[in-house]
């Protein structure tokens, strides 16, 4: 593929305007599709129960396509439902460390989902700090200092769904070596967006989702686990494809995958996987970089395009692939007017959230830009003037 209107091509965008959700949902490729009725339904119609060697393969290629697309082996990685359920199982494999030593930090920051996870975590004698909203996740102090001996597992975030915010994931991982404390990475706003090396970036699990700008769609998510880590670790829920030989059938015998398999579980969803895989090998064709260049060349353009009274709300520190804009008091006038304009986008408090990804143009930046309101509400209610 070589043009923007080829991507764009690529993927079902739904209508009538703009479709700015990269973050939330990101738009079906026509390959997933079509791989869900080859690899999935047609094997089902024709062979019923004969259907699951084929439909392991597709898990099979899921696997290695995700070590080709963001490092790693393949037997590093276990399909998970989701990135809740793959914290919950780094949880329960863990050996527990002395009293002396059991406290997760996160930011407070962190996805709220996430951070159940961690609360519940308290009952298996696990403490949680949270690095407090008022202090950035980007910075590294912060993470340096909440690192004292009490803690034993890091939670970090690579991109913040609610700033766009991106953490210093190397140097967080450095230190965490340093000091013996297990690093997670979530990185379901930066996978698809931000060039990924699992090894490159220090950490000992990663926890992802295929929804969002990999444009797999709901229930592909994964697990990823540094083989040297692997042995270590021990679920507590399991199924008979977390087993060695699933297919031994021997009740009394149990003996976990020697590789990531082990987080696996009962019996395995399919479909997600055969579409996610689609979705892979599509962005893997076109490159990570074209993926960065086209966003950063869009949302520049947001930039140059907005009023001057409201660059002010543009973020100023590094960011993921998504605009995250505080707008307080103007949030109600500006959903109005996009969504007026038939534009696709999504709030969280008073920050609304836009994102570009291959399918969008710089005509639908251009729709944003007209729709955007060329006064502040907020700015004329407070000074009964009319802004600049």
């Amino acid at each position: 593929m070589s043009s923007t209107t080829n991507y764009r091509e690529a993927f079902a965008v739904p209508g009538p305007g703009p479709y700015l959700l990269a973050h939330s949902v990101g738009c079906a490729t026509h390959g997933a599709v079509q791989a869900i009725r080859r690899q999935f339904v047609d094997p089902w119609m024709l062979q019923g129960a004969d259907a699951w060697p084929d439909w392991l393969r597709c898990i099979d290629e899921f696997r290695s396509a995700l070590a080709a697309f963001l490092g790693g082996s393949a037997d590093e990685y276990c399909p998970q439902n989701n990135l809740s359920a793959g914290l919950a199982n780094i949880l329960g494999a863990m050996p527990l460390p002395g009293p002396e030593r059991r406290v997760w930090l996160a930011a407070e920051d962190s996805f709220p989902s996430m951070g159940f996870v961690l609360q519940q975590a308290q009952r298996l004698g696990y403490g949680l700090r949270l690095i407090p909203r008022g202090m950035p996740p980007d910075d590294l102090q912060s993470w340096a200092d909440a690192m004292t001996e009490d803690v034993c597992a890091v939670l970090v975030t690579h991109v913040h769904f609610n700033s766009g915010r991106v953490a210093p994931v190397r140097q967080i991982a450095k230190l965490c070596r340093e000091r013996a404390i297990l690093s997670v990475l979530d990185v379901a706003q930066s996978a698809g967006v931000l060039p990924i090396d699992v090894n490159a970036l220090g950490v000992d699990v990663v926890l992802g989702s295929c929804i969002k700008w990999l444009c797999g769609g709901p229930g592909a998510a994964f697990l990823w686990v540094r083989g040297a880590l692997i042995p270590s670790l021990h679920p507590h829920a399991v199924g008979w494809f977390s087993h060695e030989n699933p297919f031994e059938f021997d009740i009394h015998s149990y003996r976990p995958a020697p590789d990531a398999r082990r987080f696996w579980g009962g019996t395995p969803s399919v479909a997600p996987y055969v579409a996610a895989t689609a979705s892979l090998r599509l962005l893997q064709s076109i490159g990570i970089s074209a993926v960065v260049a086209h966003n950063r060349s869009l949302t520049g353009m947001l930039r140059q395009q907005l009023p001057s009274c409201w660059h002010d709300v543009l973020p100023q520190h590094a960011t993921g692939g998504t605009l995250c804009l505080p707008l307080g008091a103007d949030l109600a006038d500006v959903q109005a007017r996009l969504g007026a304009a038939g534009i696709r986008f999504d709030t969280r408090g008073s920050t609304l959230r836009i994102s570009y990804h291959l399918w969008n143009t710089a005509a639908e930046v251009e729709v944003v830009a007209n729709a955007w309101p060329q006064r502040r509400s907020s700015a004329i209610l407070t000074t009964g003037k009319l802004p600049p």
